[in-house]
């Protein structure tokens, strides 16, 4: 409590010590009674006692000092502990403040960001609504002049339309009135008045797409699709690029019971469920499994296990080894096997083949390209397949003579033989051959056959009927007059056997078999004359195929005279001196349906023209190479031969989109078309193709530098094979890149691929 005389209260505590002296000080003496402590003095005696002093040493300024330092510190403890509290609360506070704020700062951006997006969004969907509503503007104007430029080019294309149709009332007018009876192949009848027969009939003819595409038209061809004998035979080969191992699976477990045929030719794309399918065929007699790539010998067991009623097998070009041999005695019935270019198994596969079961009833055996047979190979053939009678051994340039006398000594039934490009074979191999009772022979490639071998037939076959010995140079006419006694010959091609002349032709076909021949190749045959073609004519009053290309010595004399053969239906004189005249004496009897007159330089537009008027079934029509060729041929072509399936004018420099727009209006059943070299051909030209010839599946265009690639990539997308360069023409075709004539060319002996 605070004095009421503050001075007075100071003045007398100062006399009460000066009165008493500085030891009657107490710290107390100052403040109120009411506050005094309430504890009693200790006296000094106590002190003494507690501390073990004596009187002298009580109050020593040691102890004065020690006292006072231990107050200090303890005074300084206490106030230093209290600042570090104060301190440290001082920190946390504002530690939590900085959280605040770091917090409040968060969301602030937060809340500012999430403003500016709601802004940016507002902006972004008015700048799309702006953006909408210009796309449909320029859009609509877009729209309108596309519109009047479809408009102007319908209206082009309509006048162009209206020309050409003109142009053919025209000319259908100035002929006779039954022209188009027996030309019009395109008679449409109510599908719903053919019996269902006859739309099974056809049905059959139509590959697996087709068919699908039939089955949509109506729900009368829909159940017509589903008969089991449209099922019998499948041909997947037509579709080999699309086949999925998913789609076999599907037809097959629908139509097992009825499949006999499947052909699975080039489908690269089928694995182990295809193939476990097919394994579930039991009635299969026909199997074709040519360049299926993903076939091995554990596909072939699965097939094996199943299908046991197989007759036909075809395995060529595939991977299997000689466990497939093996398993091949699996099949008691089979009759047909094709091994061609399997170069995986060996002479001891073929071991396989004569023991157990084995193929004993096998009939037929191609083995092309199969270079790793020897002659022990061979003789395992002929101890288990003894009733072989078809023999094919192509590409075989390890077939030698011993390998023919292995297989002979046992297969004694042989009727027919192929050894195309097997250039090792001599006489010996026909002698060994001659104890069989051949029909066919087939030789191509050799220049060590001559004359011998064809004795040997002459007296050792005398029912042979299909001579094939093309390329054997040795050949001379003493062989063609050896083979004229025989009677039963029905085809006969001696092609590029240059020594042959018109001494051998004529007497062979003044022989037995002259009246009875049906197909004669004398390609290349240079010393062949006229002689020989009007002898031909003459004699050979069943001849339907005659191909004298390049036989250079044949002229429009010889021609004249085929002229009045009436069962001559194909005729190839590419390469011969034939002019319009020989052109015109050959289609008076208008049966030929197929006729090639590629690098006869004589011919023209006349001569085309003449012969398509005489001739009603033409299908096939090759041209190339006649540099005098113009529209006109073709126009004249197109109109007369509406039968046309195949037209080869390449090489032929003065043709322009005109004659594409004939062929394209009248020609619809058109297959494959040649055009290389024509350098006018614009593209128009495809343009035309794409609307009239829906049934075009190759088209080659070589050459054709007004061509581009973008009208070709647009109009031959759906076509199964098309070839397109913009090249200039090579010195070969006779012509430079403008159509002008080379004053020096090299002579070409054969049309290019």
């Amino acid at each position: 409590m605070r004095p009421e005389d503050p001075l007075k209260f100071l003045e007398e505590k100062l006399r009460e010590i000066t009165e008493k002296g500085l030891d009657a000080v107490l710290w107390y003496m100052c403040i109120d009674l009411s506050l005094h402590p309430k504890l009693k003095r200790i006296s000094e005696t106590y002190l003494n006692t507690v501390f073990g002093l004596d009187g002298d040493q009580l109050m020593t300024e040691e102890l004065c000092a020690k006292a006072w330092d231990f107050y200090s510190r303890n005074l300084m403890k206490l106030y230093f502990g209290g600042w570090i509290k104060y301190n440290l609360l001082k920190k946390n506070k504002r530690k939590k403040v900085k959280q605040k704020m770091a917090l409040a700062v968060v969301h602030y951006n937060v809340k500012i960001l999430r403003v500016i997006i709601q802004k940016w969004s507002m902006w972004v969907q008015i700048h799309k609504e702006k953006m909408t509503l210009a796309v449909k503007r320029l859009q609509q104007i877009f729209n309108k002049i596309y519109l009047n430029a479809v408009v102007k080019a319908w209206h082009a294309e309509a006048h162009s339309s209206l020309k050409t149709k003109a142009y053919f009332e025209s000319l259908a007018n100035e002929n006779q009135k039954g022209c188009f009876e027996s030309n019009d192949l395109t008679v449409r009848h109510e599908t719903s008045h053919l019996p269902e027969k006859a739309l099974l009939q056809i049905f059959c003819y139509v590959n697996l797409v087709d068919l699908a595409r039939c089955a949509q038209v109506s729900q009368t061809w829909m159940l017509l699709t589903q008969n089991s004998s449209l099922w019998s035979d499948i041909n997947f080969s037509s579709v080999k690029h699309k086949v999925q191992d998913q789609i076999v699976v599907n037809i097959l477990q629908k139509w097992r019971p009825y499949v006999l045929h499947l052909n699975l030719r080039g489908c690269c794309s089928l694995h182990w469920p295809s193939f476990k399918s097919i394994s579930e065929c039991k009635n299969l007699q026909d199997l074709n499994l040519s360049e299926c790539q993903g076939l091995n010998d554990e596909s072939m067991r699965l097939i094996s296990e199943g299908c046991r009623s197989l007759l036909y097998l075809n395995l060529s070009y595939t991977g299997i080894t000689n466990g497939t041999l093996r398993l091949l005695s699996s099949f008691p019935n089979l009759q047909y096997l094709s091994l061609a270019h399997c170069r995986k198994f060996t002479d001891k596969g073929l071991l396989y083949l004569s023991s157990g079961k084995g193929c004993h009833r096998l009939i037929y055996l191609d083995l092309s390209g199969c270079i790793q047979i020897s002659v022990d190979g061979f003789r395992n053939i002929a101890n288990g397949c003894s009733g072989i009678q078809d023999l094919l051994i192509n590409k075989m340039p390890t077939l030698t003579d011993r390998c023919i006398q292995a297989l002979v000594e046992k297969c004694q039934q042989i009727m027919s033989v192929v050894f195309l490009d097997s250039p090792h074979l001599s006489d010996t191999a026909f002698k060994a051959l001659g104890e069989c009772k051949l029909v066919k022979v087939s030789i191509e490639g050799n220049n060590q056959i001559t004359d011998l071998s064809f004795k040997l037939m002459s007296k050792c076959c005398p029912y042979i009927r299909h001579i094939h010995m093309a390329d054997c140079p040795n050949i001379t006419d003493a062989s063609l007059k050896m083979i004229s006694p025989l009677k039963h010959v029905l085809v006969l091609n001696v092609a590029d056997c240059i020594r042959i002349s018109d001494g051998g032709v004529r007497t062979f076909v003044q022989g037995s078999s002259g009246a009875k021949l049906r197909e004669l190749n004398l390609t290349n045959c240079i010393c062949v004359t006229d002689a020989s073609v009007t002898e031909i004519a003459q004699r050979c009053h069943e001849l339907t195929y005659l191909n004298l290309r390049h036989c250079e010595n044949v002229t429009d004399a010889g021609i004249e005279a085929l002229g009045n053969m009436s069962s001559l239906i194909s005729i190839d004189l590419s390469g011969t001196s034939i002019s319009d005249m020989g052109l015109r004496s050959l289609g008076h009897h208008g049966k030929i349906k197929e006729l090639s007159i590629s690098e006869c330089k004589n011919i023209s537009d006349t001569g085309i023209q003449e012969f398509c008027k005489g001739t009603k079934y033409l299908e096939h029509c090759h041209v190339s190479y006649c540099p005098q060729l113009t529209d006109e041929a073709v126009k004249t072509m197109a109109f007369h031969c509406h039968r046309l399936t195949s037209v080869n004018v390449a090489g032929c420099p003065k043709m322009t989109d005109t004659c594409i727009q004939y062929l394209a209006a009248a020609c619809h059943y058109l297959h494959f078309l040649d055009v290389s070299g024509c350098i006018h051909l614009t593209d128009k030209a495809l343009k035309y193709l794409w609307k009239g010839c829906k049934q075009l599946q190759i088209l080659k265009m070589l050459y054709c530098r007004n061509i581009t690639k973008q009208a070709v990539l647009k109009y031959t997308a759906k076509l199964e094979k098309q070839e397109h360069n913009d090249a200039d023409p090579p010195s070969w075709l006779g012509y430079d890149r403008d159509g002008n004539i080379l004053t020096f060319t090299k002579k070409h002996t054969s049309e290019p691929e």
